[in-house]
């Protein structure tokens, strides 16, 4: 195993309905289903269904959540000795807006993904040893972010942060911690405090971020493509698709993003796979019910 990822780990309960709903109106929807999701999870998971092994260091909280949240990672094939079981905590729960278009909005509760610490830190350095790449996210509590990055770092393992939920205070010391930062154009805008929205505002962005230490800056744009900015810079074309659902599709990217680096691809490479598999979720609807499997991913890779 050379790929971990710490963070959150959700029940999503998705509405499909004609378009995302304006504040303070109650919107009908035609549609309803609960999935897996969870920003750690769903990364986790991509990694898996590309067959490579994995583990995922996490809460569950003591309810019926967790045990479904749990056994549904371990049919798809990924290590959870790292996950706990927090008995005073429920289970995180996303509460998800699909319009039309694919366009979502997302609402999260914590739960016991607010309590992950200590613990999970401890466990996660013990794995660092055989590991190359550990995905790192926002949806638990920035201190265990920082301290992970923390130890990653000591370790020499690379770390590729998805910086989402953003939060209101950045820690500076993150950014010198992260060796890739993967936001999406909201994300980045929300960063560097002005609008991110084509290839020229993103290099502008991408720069404001490695001058505050990240070394390499990846910033999707949805059917743009993605800009990749570090030792050497280009830009990744998206693969044009019919979406239905855009939910996870930054999970998928980052997923075989890492295993790309995991497997020794360039980075360039590493960019490729990253927009093929982002370009694949966003064909089917869910979290993780929407992440490619290998067969379906290589096919795509070699076409």
């Amino acid at each position: 195993m050379t790929i971990v990822a710490l963070g959150s780990i959700n029940m999503d309960l998705v509405i499909k309905a004609p378009r995302l709903p304006s504040a303070g109106e109650t919107l009908m929807g035609h549609e309803f289903f609960s999935a897996f999701g969870g920003k750690g999870a769903n990364q986790a998971v991509a990694v898996a269904k590309l067959g490579h092994a994995v583990e995922f260091v996490g809460q569950v909280g003591g309810d019926d959540f967790g045990q479904t949240l749990l056994l549904a990672l371990n049919v798809a094939g990924v290590n959870t000795d790292g996950v706990s079981i927090n008995p005073k905590a429920h289970s995180g729960v996303a509460s998800i807006v699909v319009s039309e278009n694919g366009d979502n909005t997302i609402a999260c509760a914590a739960g016991a993904n607010g309590t992950v610490g200590e613990r999970e830190v401890t466990y996660f350095k013990n794995l660092l040893g055989g590991i190359k790449v550990a995905l790192l996210e926002l949806g638990i509590p920035l201190a265990t972010v920082l301290q992970a990055a923390r130890v990653a770092r000591e370790a020499g393992v690379a770390t590729i942060l998805d910086p989402a939920p953003i939060p209101d205070t950045f820690p500076e010391e993150l950014y010198a911690l992260v060796d890739i930062m993967t936001p999406n154009e909201l994300e980045a805008s929300q960063l560097v405090g002005f609008e991110v929205g084509d290839r020229e505002t993103a290099t502008q962005a991408a720069a404001v971020l490695r001058e505050r230490g990240v070394k390499t800056v990846i910033i999707t744009l949805g059917e743009q493509g993605a800009l990749c900015v570090g030792e050497d810079s280009f830009w990744q074309s998206a693969f044009p698709v019919e979406t239905v659902d855009t939910v996870a599709a930054g999970d998928a990217f980052n997923g075989a993003f890492a295993v790309a680096i995991a497997e020794g691809k360039s980075l360039s490479e590493a960019m490729r796979w990253g927009a093929i598999a982002g370009s694949l979720a966003v064909t089917k609807p869910g979290a993780q019910s929407s992440l490619p499997d290998r067969g379906t991913f290589l096919k795509a890779v070699n076409q």
